[in-house]
């Protein structure tokens, strides 16, 4: 096919001039390749190529000088920026305006204007707008209504911020003359060095012809207008009639205006092409539900290449490089060459999360009496990568479990140093001055844990020619007291920009790229994906400190020309393309509905092209279905494992009362929890939630009244009540250690939420001792105690013994009753209807509290069968037990629960009952019905409820 560089090259062989005696100018290298495998095609015979140069390379070799990292010039400013400002600001503070301020010295430069009196002009704006003089007493206080810092500014406050605008003119002077002296310059500066010396420029020793231009710097317009007035140059205009006769069409804002000018004028053709007139028929658009359909709909648009097809002649561009691995995994499989033009994010890959873990580490440590502590969320995030799993993976999962099962809020660097060199280096403290050595070492011994990786080792070899250029900088520059934070911060965002280039033979194969490296080439098909308003063109605005109508006034480029640069790239493609399709996403996106670009809403009007065919893709959702258990010899045996033999305290799987109210609530769950044996993943529990307090309350009140270990009981006085009431907040202290896996003697360092609560703790358990001392002397004959026993289950045909077991917070005797007594951070409810209702599964108030104080008096029973005293089952309800009737025993059918054995055979009858039913291999397991059950149920996504 042809293209406008090919024609470009035809028109060249054409003039007469011998090739080895031009420079052709192009906006980007890979125009570059492109037109010299043309220009190669066209030659017939061995000869000297031309010489292809961009823009860049151009003014870089007329002003011999190349510009200076972004990094660097940041911190040179920094230094003059001190010398300006009275009070300056730190530089971890001023670093991210100083990219914004370097930005706009950069389009000052680039388009010539006059930075003294524009900064001049800016300090003025700000000096009017921070002037509030003008407002009347009522308006100031109206205002005041709604902003409540309206009047809260300080003079010294306002002085600064308008001392800051004020300085922006000298800094840009200064900033520049520094550069003068350390031989550092900007891209913008050197354009402008050229422009302002044009008349000194001596004549090209060859001659130069500038090839597929659209927006010009007001530099390179100067530039490129000397060389065509003085010195011949040829420029040639990759256009179309379609939007440069029609001043409604933006793409074509620069080409008018260049039309009209004296020197550009004469340049443009006489015979302007009109192809894009004609091309409603080959363009098709596609409207997709999600963002990452359109790689799929790629895929099956490029399964139609015929085998015969130049791949190379096909393009797909790619506004958001998200889509690219999406698109590259959806390819066909006969694509075996390939052109990618976009690099691969290093924030996308595993060694950047490390670094980033790394990182974030540094910031939640904390350091008390010499010891180093880790914050475990960070802990965790680093043993779940597999670089240190690789390093000790069985010290990783060993101290994973340890950190869930003590519930470890804070780790010691010490105890993570165990599992090696490589952890060794990463759990230690390091502060700012030595955070540059810190990773640079990780990344040395990572480099050979990743030898075999050649993707990673690459990603990893880019990260750490980026940290060297930052300790060069840092080390050259009088910087202090620079807070790791920034460091972090700064590291984040370069690593971010960093991208590793694909290899690949850029003029074979299918071509993938971004939309400005798009310039200049021509494809036959042209696939563009999102092109949703946005995307392409992109949404926002320009980032600049100098406001809109100041950057219109004085000739810096504004948001309407960002838009016609990205509306020429889009028309262009479609100047001498054969096929072309348009993929937009219908998806919301930041509660806005996906909307197609304007692009493709103007060539529907003006153009007539077809609707939007609307892609359907087909979610194969498996419909909800009940789930049913059969009971399989498999699962029989199982079951078969709560069948005791022996003693029952000796046996190692028994049924809780847990284990039974879950039956109860869905036999389901009961299945997937106490017979398959899937457990809940255990977190650290950082939050104070219910389990959390629930924990803490009852280890606490066991620490209160504990029996001496040499006795098996202790009394309990109003006498003695007095002088335990002093000590509950030490033992509420004692039982956040235990709690959090620390030792008696540690200090402890509560966080403000923890704080609140201990004071809660406090209080509880003081109303408990209360109502102890109300009721007068007791025995305590156990506390957090475990009970097991066994009872008779008619299991095939014969009554075999069950396990059950249960903990028991809290066993007394008090007035010749034993009083089982279980703490309760809920709303259980100590009503029970009947001890029938215990086993309803249909009963919409079942007790379930009920079922376990009740169960735990079989157990005490069962455990102490020559008991002839009252057994009086209770709860206490913490959040009732402020109330000045609280009485925390059972009731049945409204009537006190004096006496277990009252209600005894009774509840054996229905507890065996029920567990025959568990056993009896005619009875699945299956969902509950009521679906309320299931809001907080961990199986619920298996059941797809």
């Amino acid at each position: 096919m042809d293209s406008f560089l090919k024609d470009t090259a035809k028109s060249l062989l054409g003039s007469g001039r011998e090739l080895k005696d031009l420079v052709v100018v192009l906006p980007n290298r890979r125009a570059g390749l492109f037109f010299l495998r043309y220009m190669g095609e066209l030659i017939e015979e061995p000869t000297w190529m031309p010489e292809v140069r961009t823009v860049e390379q151009l003014f870089s070799g007329l002003a011999g000088e190349t510009p200076s990292d972004d990094l660097s010039l940041v911190f040179e400013m920094y230094e003059v920026y001190r010398q300006l400002q009275e009070e300056a600001e730190s530089f971890d503070r001023f670093y991210f305006w100083g990219e914004l301020i370097l930005k706009d010295f950069n389009d000052i430069d680039q388009f010539m204007a006059d930075a003294a009196s524009l900064y001049r002009n800016l300090s003025e704006i700000k000096t009017i707008e921070s002037d509030l003089s003008y407002l009347t007493e009522e308006q100031v206080a109206l205002i005041s209504q709604f902003w409540s810092s309206f009047r809260e500014q300080k003079p010294e406050e306002k002085e600064k911020f308008l001392r800051f605008w004020q300085i922006l003119g000298d800094l840009y002077q200064k900033f520049n003359a520094h550069l003068d002296v350390l031989g550092l310059t900007y891209s913008g500066r050197i354009y402008r060095k050229v422009a302002s010396k044009i008349k000194e420029l001596n004549p090209p020793a060859k001659h130069h012809v500038f090839v597929g231009f659209n927006a010009f710097t007001k530099t390179e317009e100067v530039l490129i207008k000397h060389y065509i007035k003085e010195f011949g140059a040829d420029i040639f205009w990759d256009i179309d009639r379609y939007y440069l006769e029609d001043r409604r069409q933006e793409s074509g804002l620069f080409f008018r205006d260049y039309r009209k000018d004296p020197v550009f004028g004469k340049t443009f053709p006489e015979i302007i092409p009109d192809r894009i007139k004609d091309k409603a028929g080959v363009i098709q658009t596609h409207a997709l539900p999600l963002k990452v359909n359109q790689a799929n709909l790629v895929g099956g648009i490029l399964e139609g290449l015929g085998p015969d097809e130049a791949l190379e002649e096909t393009v797909v561009i790619l506004p958001d490089e998200q889509l690219l691995f999406p698109v590259l995994h959806t390819l066909p499989g006969q694509m075996t060459k390939l052109n990618v033009t976009m690099g691969y994010p290093i924030r996308n890959a595993s060694v950047y999360a490390f670094l980033d873990a790394i990182l974030d580490l540094q910031r939640y440590l904390k350091v008390r009496e010499g010891e180093v502590f880790f914050y475990h969320k960070q802990v965790l995030d680093l043993l779940a990568l597999p670089y240190l799993q690789d390093a000790n993976r069985v010290f990783v999962k060993e101290m994973k479990a340890q950190i869930t099962s003590t519930n470890a809020l804070e780790i010691s660097a010490v105890e993570l140093a165990k599992g090696g060199e490589l952890f060794g280096m990463i759990f230690r403290k390091t502060g700012s001055t030595e955070i540059f050595d810190y990773l640079s070492s990780l990344m040395t011994a990572l480099a050979m844990q990743l030898k075999e990786d050649v993707i990673q080792s690459s990603y990893l070899f880019q990260a750490y020619k980026l940290l060297n250029r930052m300790k060069e900088n840092f080390a050259k520059s009088s910087l202090e007291g620079i807070q790791t934070d920034f460091f972090i911060k700064l590291f984040r965002q370069l690593f971010r920009e960093v991208k590793l280039p694909f290899e690949g033979e850029p003029l074979e194969g299918l071509q993938v790229m971004g939309v400005l490296e798009s310039r200049n080439l021509d494809f036959k098909r042209v696939i563009i994906c999102d092109v949703n308003e946005g995307s392409f063109p992109p949404g926002g605005g320009i980032n600049s400190m100098i406001p809109f109508n100041l950057r219109r006034a004085f000739g810096l480029p504004v948001q309407e020309q960002n838009d016609a640069i990205y509306a020429y790239t889009f028309y262009r493609l479609l100047h001498r393309a054969e096929e072309v399709h348009l993929l937009y996403s219908t998806a919301a996106n930041q509660g806005k509905a996906g909307e197609m670009s304007r692009f493709i809403q103007q060539m529907q009007v003006e153009m007539g092209i077809s609707k939007p065919n609307t892609v359907l893709l087909e979610a194969h959702l498996t419909p909800g279905r009940e789930i049913s258990m059969a009971k399989t010899p498999d699962i029989l045996q199982s079951l078969n494992g709560y069948v005791v033999q022996g003693d029952p305290s000796n046996h190692k799987k028994k049924l809780s009362a847990s284990a039974i109210n879950s039956y109860l609530d869905c036999s389901l769950r009961f299945y997937f929890r106490y017979v398959a044996g899937l457990k809940e993943s255990e977190e650290v529990a950082s939050d104070v939630d219910a389990g959390v307090f629930g924990s803490i309350l009852h280890k606490a009140i066991e620490l209160l009244y504990g029996i001496p270990e040499s006795t098996t009981e202790r009394l309990i006085t109003v006498h003695n009540i007095k002088r335990i009431k002093e000590q509950i907040p030490e033992y509420v202290d004692e039982a956040i250690k235990d709690f959090y896996g620390k030792k008696k003697e540690d200090k402890i360092n509560l966080t403000g939420q923890m704080q609140i609560v201990r004071e809660i703790f406090v209080d509880y358990i003081q109303a408990v001792v209360d109502y102890d001392y109300k009721t007068g002397d007791f025995k305590v004959i156990g506390l957090e105690k475990e009970h097991h026993a066994s009872i008779p289950v008619a299991v095939d045909g014969e009554v075999k013994p069950i396990g059950l077991f249960g903990l028991i917070d809290r066993m007394d005797i008090q007035n010749g009753t034993v009083r089982l007594l279980d703490y309760k951070t809920g709303k259980d409810n100590r009503s029970i209807e009947s001890i029938s209702s215990l086993f309803d599964r249909e009963h919409k108030k079942r007790n379930k509290a009920g079922l376990q104080t009740m169960l735990y008096a079989y157990l005490y029973q069962f455990a102490n069968p020559a008991n002839q005293k009252p057994i009086k089952p209770g709860l206490f309800n913490v959040k009732e037990i402020f109330k000045k009737d609280f009485n925390p025993f059972m009731k049945v059918d409204k009537s006190d629960l004096e006496d277990y054995s009252d209600f005894r055979e009774e509840f054996e009858e229905g507890l065996s009952r029920l567990l025959a039913e568990i056993f009896d291999p005619e009875v699945p397991f299956e969902q509950t019905d009521d679906e309320e059950k299931c809001r907080y149920c961990p199986y619920k996504d298996i059941c797809g409820r």
